[in-house]
């Protein structure tokens, strides 16, 4: 068989040609040399490691932090006609004894283990009777104390060059900043490797954010408007609000499951599972979920809380649309998402050093909030790349906001916040400014200062966006170790004194952007494709529920969009579909052509 790659990439995977970089970091493992590669989820990170792993004599182990998705991986190669394996603990004593003898009997190319698995019962022991050909360290972020993932056993994986000097090292992550990326280089021993970035724009996907007015009303009618049949992902910070979140989705009609740390192990599993196995699932979560997951037709994903840092909001976002179909990232954010966030900032637990990495992470997330300028502009930015001032797939591009003149209303805020002694939150503020009548002012004494009801002329949302505003900006701050307590910062002097002018954003709730499309509408140039899209995927399904795998291992939605577009009427020709090898174009071809065949489109 050729050991030509591009053979492997069209021949197996069905793809007609490399993209970006891959080719070049292919060369580069097969030349037997370390790299860390830097690549957008989506961006084809699996096959810098798998066609290799093809190309070369003995096995490949791929170290993945998340041992129940180490079998998805495993399916989809097999589904290929590819020999791999995964050897983690969920697997019994005699399916572990079936995967050791098929890997010292050399029939494997890819093993799957997570970084526990090296260190126990003699592994490395067991791979040193074995021909290695690389080993691909997926999710590399997890071995920094930068990263937003830290996971200390991936620590340890620095022993792999000492007792294998001569195999080839991959690093893969899709999230790493600057500090990360030196860290990965550093704890690894990559120093003599190469480093490929690819870059972070996914352009497919849609950013939005909305002032957080309805909370839930406004998670279901994003949902009910855009996403009415589609897979997506609902993040929230508590295991008490995602079980609250998903209750009220279901209640809709729609099958919405929660997924938290505080689960049963086996309630997890199963939760997982109906995800990646069955279409139109949202999962509610806390960040415990995600990380690994390769199901590509997520179609959005929603924070009903703010992520801790533009690195977690990446990496969640960036769950939807690995398949490079249209896809939405909606964010509704609140004046208590910000001081409750700043607060979980003061952690005695961690170094005076980390904190304050904490907090500028956070602050750098506040400002891509409540910026106006282009969302995909301050998140590449972000990450060290030089993008365009606009990119027309965001709400700010596609909807600008209105700014106005908030130098007075900041003075209003600045001036109370003052008088009341810099000991109140904004919510006793707020009504100070809005003239209310409560037991607290009037214990207080507030009705008698000079801007007790100045500020009727916002409402109360208003001067929450306000508020949440100034103290992204840093001209105000909370406390984070007392009660929520409004102080003023040295930076607002300007501004209370009249010296500079303050603009801010105008509130805006749920923003009707030009992007209110379905994924089937932005793509389909009749009813009759959509009809047999939606075919296609009822077969798809149906045939993974025989197989008892995910469906997107048959064939991605590309692969079927493609379909339903070009329909093919040969074998040769449902061969030239991307996603379809020789395999898979042997074992469904004459089944889905039928289905094309047949349909009315």
């Amino acid at each position: 068989m050729s050991r030509d790659p591009k053979h492997f990439l069209t021949d197996i995977f069905g793809y007609p040609d490399f993209r970006g970089q891959q080719e070049d970091i292919i060369r580069h493992i097969l030349a037997k040399r370390d790299a860390l590669v830097l690549m957008p989820t989506g961006g084809g990170k699996s096959l810098c490691y798998q066609i290799p792993a093809l190309c070369l004599d003995g096995v490949a182990v791929v170290i993945s932090p998340l041992i129940a998705l180490m079998q998805n991986q495993v399916d989809a190669l097999q589904q290929l006609g590819i020999a791999a394996a995964a050897l983690n603990s969920s697997l019994s004593g005699e399916e572990q004894g079936d995967v050791k003898r098929a890997l010292l009997a050399g029939d494997l190319k890819l093993l799957y283990i997570a970084p526990e698995r090296l260190f126990a019962n003699g592994f490395m022991d067991l791979l040193a009777q074995c021909q290695i050909s690389l080993f691909a360290i997926d999710e590399a972020h997890c071995v920094s104390q930068w990263g937003h993932d830290f996971r200390p056993e991936y620590l340890k994986l620095a022993v792999l060059h000492e007792h294998f000097p001569n195999i080839p090292r991959l690093a893969l992550t899709a999230t790493a900043d600057t500090p990360t990326e030196k860290d990965i280089i550093e704890r690894l021993g990559l120093q003599y490797g190469e480093i490929f970035r690819a870059g972070f724009d996914r352009p497919n996907i849609c950013y939005r954010l909305t002032d957080k007015v309805g909370g839930v009303s406004q998670l279901l009618s994003f949902i009910e408007a855009e996403h009415s049949e589609n897979a997506g992902i609902v993040y929230c910070m508590s295991r008490k609000k995602v079980e609250q979140v998903a209750a009220k989705i279901a209640a809709t009609g729609r099958i919405a499951l929660p997924y938290h740390a505080g689960l049963a192990a086996e309630v997890r599993r199963k939760t997982q599972s109906r995800f990646l196995k069955e279409d139109g699932v949202i999962i509610v979560a806390t960040i415990a979920f995600g990380m690994g997951i390769d199901k590509p037709d997520v179609r959005f994903v929603a924070h009903m809380d703010l992520p801790k840092n533009m690195e977690a909001y990446y990496q969640e976002t960036g769950r939807a649309g690995r398949d490079g179909l249209p896809a939405d990232a909606w964010l509704a954010f609140g004046l208590q998402d910000v001081a409750k966030l700043k607060s979980l900032m003061h952690n005695p637990d961690k170094s005076q050093q980390q904190q304050k990495l904490d907090r500028a992470k956070l602050d750098s997330l506040l400002q891509f909030c409540e910026s106006a300028l282009c969302r995909r502009h301050m998140l590449l930015k972000y990450f060290g790349e030089d993008p365009p001032m606009s990119c027309n797939n965001c709400d700010n591009c596609l909807s600008p906001p209105a700014l106005f003149d908030a130098t007075e209303a900041a003075q209003m805020a600045f001036s109370t916040i003052y008088r009341t002694g810099e000991m109140f939150g904004a919510g006793h503020i707020i009504d100070i400014l809005l003239g209310a009548d409560t037991d607290k002012i009037r214990k207080f004494g507030h009705e008698t200062f000079k801007t007790y009801g100045l500020g009727t002329a916002f409402s109360r949302a208003d001067w929450q966006s306000i508020f949440r505003q100034l103290l992204a900006l840093g001209l105000i701050n909370v406390d984070t170790e007392g009660y929520g307590g409004l102080s003023l910062n040295e930076t607002c002097r300007p501004v209370l004194k009249g010296e500079e002018k303050l603009q801010l954003k105008k509130l805006t709730v749920s923003q009707k952007t030009k992007k209110q499309k379905t994924m089937s509408s932005a793509i389909f140039t009749s009813k009759a494709e959509e009809v047999l899209f939606a075919l296609l995927k009822s077969t798809r399904l149906a045939l993974a529920k025989q197989q008892n795998v995910p469906p997107y291992v048959i064939f991605h939605d590309k692969t079927l969009v493609e379909m339903a577009q070009l329909k093919p009427q040969t074998l040769n020709a449902f061969g030239e579909l991307s996603g379809v090898g020789a395999s898979k174009k042997e074992k469904y071809g004459t089944h889905f052509l039928e289905i094309i065949e047949n349909s009315d489109a």
